[in-house]
């Protein structure tokens, strides 16, 4: 360390201003009234997750070209990239900070990307290790089931999975058609669970072939069956021939069965089952229109597959409501009444009042109901409450039966693939407490401090439940002088004319060029990415730079906490605190 200089007289000076000497003897950090330090903060987009991915980590990774660390981190916390990358209704980029800048991240885009490139690594999912005594049997290979089985895999317990259908990936494979979610897609990210130890036994319906006491041999059961029954709208005449429900139409048309529906088809309803009815009888050459008894504004479906719906010649019809379904000479004649729109009901969207004596009928050969599903509770057994249709659970996700949880659309109304996966990872978490005798949280904690399994989906949890930091980054708290607007790069889309010829997909993966440059547009909030502003800027030399740990590090004896740093960061990584008295 240098020592104080001092002249004893005005002879020992120099000429001129020259330093002599360092300032390393006089320890500024004593004047010090706040201290500034590293914090990784939770940026929005993660926060907003259903599934609990670590987004601004993977597009990190993916902004340096790290193809395979990103889709390891993706991996962590969600077994679906490839199908989340292209169905997930993606509420991480309506929280977007850049969103208030120029426009957000396609976040959508860059999982896909990741997910696609993924098979070029001729990397193999290998199993956990040897598997522990203790066995899980999962109802239902959908979303929620599936990740289950992959994170309790991963934890080495052994896994089977009971489907219902003769082929795996339940509503991912029978209600989403493949020109949003082609087949291969779901099929290599089941074979990557089942490559880690899981069996998959399809064909096996519980209630039917299977009952809870037949599974016996398993020490804990997840429930996972879905929501496959189609809601009815009590009219007269929807059980007529002629009228088939949404997700039996799509269930049909999955599984390659024929179907005669003439040429014009009236779809009821106005969620993602009905756009995607109406967008596959197009392609099977019909004309298809959606009559929806509410507006435009109110429509539960997915602002981007309404849009592609009208691009290919889906017609829909606002503000009507079938009353009766009847017969004319073959063709079905619905008889309906015109709506008006009233206050907001308890789902947030206008309530629609029928207009008296505004009956009118519209034909169509064939008529399918999409008025939204529900779930079938026949097989539940007695201790397993159901209320407001769905199965009750406790936080964990137990039901009233000891060692029996249930979750994805079984369990909630929030009915989405990431919810989905979220849930299935929440129940994994809560199966392995439970087969270890101990509370969820008592186990969170012991993953956190690495007393148990390195697993991080301990750490990201469903959202108010997680054990990131909660401290949120807003817009506000970012330096904009270190950004520059860039225009979104998002996916091509093949034109209609191709599209509605038949079922292939219909938007592109990423080229690794466009990849690139769209997660360097990545604000990265609350994540330090080594910039180097604070070093660069620290008047006081005090940040120190840890090369083999690659990060910073503020050496308090010299820090005078003047908050250059603080203010200079651009993606809010440091944080200002009042230094101890």
């Amino acid at each position: 360390m240098g020592k104080q200089i001092t002249f004893k007289r005005e002879s020992e000076m120099p000429m001129i201003s020259v330093s002599l000497g360092d300032m390393e003897w006089n320890k500024t950090g004593a004047w010090r009234t706040q201290r500034p330090f590293y914090e990784e903060k939770t940026p929005p987009c993660s926060a907003a997750c259903p599934a609990g991915n670590d987004i601004s980590g993977f597009i990190l990774k993916t902004a340096k070209g790290d193809w395979e660390g990103a889709w390891n981190l993706i991996r962590e916390e969600n077994p679906f990239p490839g199908v989340c990358g292209r169905v997930c209704f993606h509420p991480c980029e309506s929280k977007c900070n850049r969103g208030s800048f120029d426009e957000p991240i396609a976040i959508h885009a860059l999982e896909r990307f990741v997910a696609d490139f993924a098979p070029r690594l001729s990397k193999k999912t290998g199993k956990a290790g040897e598997k522990r005594k203790e066995k899980v049997a999962i109802i239902g290979s959908g979303p929620a089931g599936m990740s289950s089985a992959y994170h309790l895999a991963r934890l080495r317990y052994d896994v089977t999975v009971f489907e219902s259908f003769p082929l795996a990936g339940g509503m991912l494979r029978m209600g989403i058609p493949s020109y949003r979610l082609p087949r291969d897609v779901l099929d290599r990210e089941l074979s990557n669970i089942e490559a880690l130890g899981v069996e998959i036994r399809t064909g096996i319906s519980l209630g039917e072939h299977l009952k809870l006491e037949d599974l016996k041999d398993y020490q804990a059961i997840f429930l996972s069956t879905g929501a496959h029954r189609s809601r009815g709208l009590h009219i007269q005449g929807e059980k007529e021939k002629g009228v088939l429900s949404g997700l039996d139409l799509l269930k049909k048309m999955n599984l390659s069965k024929r179907i005669k529906m003439g040429e014009k088809i009236a779809i009821i309803g106005g969620g993602n089952t009905a756009i995607d009815v109406a967008r596959s009888v197009i392609r099977l050459g019909k004309k298809a229109t959606i009559l929806y008894r509410r507006s435009r504004e109110e429509m539960p479906a997915f602002e981007d597959e309404i849009l592609e719906a009208l691009e290919e010649g889906v017609k829909i019809r606002y503000l009507v409501n079938p009353i009766r379904v009847g017969q004319k000479d073959g063709p079905k004649r619905l008889e309906c009444l015109r709506m008006e729109l009233s206050e907001k009901d308890e789902s947030g969207r206008r309530r629609p009042v029928p207009i008296p004596h505004s009956n009118l009928f519209i034909d169509a050969d064939y008529v399918v109901i999409a008025a939204g599903e529900e779930i079938g509770a026949s097989f539940l057994p007695e201790g397993a409450e159901k209320r407001e249709g769905i199965v009750l659970t406790r936080r964990d996700g137990s039901t009233g039966i000891k060692g029996v949880f249930a979750g994805g659309d079984l369990a909630s109304n929030q009915r989405t693939v990431a919810h989905a996966i979220g849930s299935g990872k929440k129940a994994a978490m809560a199966i392995d407490a439970f087969l270890q005798g101990k509370d969820a949280e008592e186990v969170i904690i012991q993953h956190l401090i690495g007393e148990g399994p390195s697993l991080s989906i301990f750490g990201y949890l469903h959202p108010g439940e997680r054990l990131r930091n909660p401290h949120v980054v807003t817009f506000e708290e970012l330096n904009m002088d270190y950004f520059e607007p860039a225009k979104r790069q998002g996916e091509s889309k093949s034109a209609v004319k191709e599209r509605i010829k038949g079922f292939n997909e219909v938007s592109s993966t990423l080229s690794e060029g466009v990849a690139l440059e769209e997660a360097e547009r990545c604000f990265g909030c609350g994540t330090c990415n080594e910039c180097e502003n604070c070093y660069v800027f620290c008047p006081d030399g005090s940040i120190l730079k840890r090369e083999e740990l690659f990060s910073h590090q503020v050496d308090y004896d010299y820090c005078k906490g003047c908050g250059i740093c603080f203010t200079e960061c651009p993606r809010g990584a440091i944080s200002l605190k009042e230094e101890a008295k």
